[in-house]
């Protein structure tokens, strides 16, 4: 057993003492005042004494100094460190003049207390938001396996990122699988969009242009959509062809026209598409293939942009088609070039011909262009339909098509 005695201006100020020293298991054996005695007691004030004990098993450790760190902070380093200010400034108050009342320091202490309360509670809310901060999707077992399957699939690693981040506050670290495949489902089919057609306006004739580099099957998406539009809307279809490069491809589309019994112009320079608005004013829409064009040679683009500002923006629409087994890489070399262009819708082609649809996501996520229509087949009319936002975002995920 350690017995001690602690002497102070006041019995406040004492027992703050035995606090510091023997910690809050102390026992108050006694306490009185002592008044100086003789000559003293003129000129110093009467002191309490406080008689204190403890077991010293029970004695507390000496408080061990330890930087802050971003998540485990020390309430009692803080609080030790805070009560040593207090000790302190009053100390240097015992030794003040008269006027330096017991009230004013008792006043003083309930302000060092509040600032005590005040501190630690900033603290707490401090480290609770770097603790959140620190939370992290991956944490969750199944996510990783999801994150690879898109990876798998062509998704790009910042895009699958992007997409796991933004469903994080919904999901809790023991959610189930199928939890938490719903939400990122749900955010992939958002970041799809809804597909945007071809749109007819009654009174309008709508020239709609496809252009994008060879070999991706424009000529036969617009004999796909026009055979749709004249079957199921019983729309007034005309086709326009400007790849005069290419006879087949000439030769092909007129062999379209037949059958679907649609007129077809071949237009050899960008002055001829001048009269197209007069000569098809009758018509709902005329679609127009142009040719393939590389995206490294910037002759050619400038070809395009000025074929496509012949006709005035409220009568057309523009589409570019892409092949969806077209290396993401060299997607990135197209879109820069195409983006320079007039605004654009997407189709995709040739999605027979893979099974990792990613980058119909990529594209979409890198340009915002809305998505069209896709194509999976060579059979006319057959083989295309809109943009189906559910059927790709089960694709990328691993379930069926």
């Amino acid at each position: 057993m350690l017995i001690k005695k602690f002497e102070a201006e006041t019995e406040t100020l004492a027992m703050l003492k035995v606090k510091e020293e023997l910690g809050k298991e102390a026992i108050i054996m006694n306490i009185k005042t002592i008044n100086p005695r003789g000559v003293y007691r003129l000129f110093k004030k009467p002191v309490v004494e406080v008689t204190a004990a403890i077991d010293e098993l029970l004695k507390p450790k000496p408080v061990e100094e330890k930087p802050l760190t971003n998540v485990a902070f020390n309430k009692n380093y803080m609080e030790a460190t805070i009560r040593g200010d207090i000790l302190q400034d009053l100390t240097e108050n015992i030794g003040s003049p008269k006027e330096q009342e017991a009230s004013a320091i008792e006043e003083k202490l309930d302000q060092l207390q509040t600032l005590l309360v005040n501190q630690m509670e900033q603290n707490e809310k401090l480290v609770k938001e770097m603790q959140e901060e620190k939370k992290d999707i991956f944490d969750i077992p199944c996510v990783k396996l999801i994150y690879d399957q898109l990876i798998e699939n062509d998704v790009t690693p910042e895009n699958a990122r992007v997409i796991l981040k933004e469903v994080e506050n919904r999901i809790e670290t023991d959610s189930s699988v199928d939890n938490v495949l719903s939400h990122i489902y749900q955010k992939i089919v958002l970041k799809l969009g809804q597909p945007k057609a071809v749109a007819l306006e009654e009174g309008k004739t709508k020239f709609v242009f496809f252009i994008g580099p060879t070999g991706v099957g424009k000529t036969t998406t617009i004999a796909k959509i026009a055979s749709s539009m004249k079957l199921q809307t019983n729309a007034k279809v005309a086709l326009v062809t400007l790849d005069t490069y290419r006879i087949a491809a000439v030769e092909q589309l007129k062999t379209y026209a037949n059958i679907l019994s649609v007129p077809l112009k071949v237009v050899y320079s960008n002055q001829e598409l001048l009269g197209l608005k007069e000569e098809f004013e009758e018509y709902d829409v005329v679609l127009i293939d142009t040719a393939g064009r590389s995206h490294k040679n910037v002759d050619q683009v400038a070809d395009i942009k000025e074929m496509l500002e012949i006709t005035s923006e409220d009568l057309r629409e523009i589409y570019l088609v892409l092949s969806a087994t077209t290396k993401y890489k060299d997607l990135l070399q197209i879109i820069e070039t195409y983006k320079k262009l007039a605004g654009f819708q997407l189709i995709f082609t040739k999605l027979d011909e893979t099974l990792c649809w990613g980058n119909i996501l990529n594209v979409r996520m890198l340009t915002q262009a809305p998505l069209s229509y896709m194509t999976f087949g060579q059979n006319v009319p057959d083989d295309i339909g809109k943009m189906d936002a559910q059927k790709i975002a089960k694709q990328l995920l691993g379930g069926s098509e």
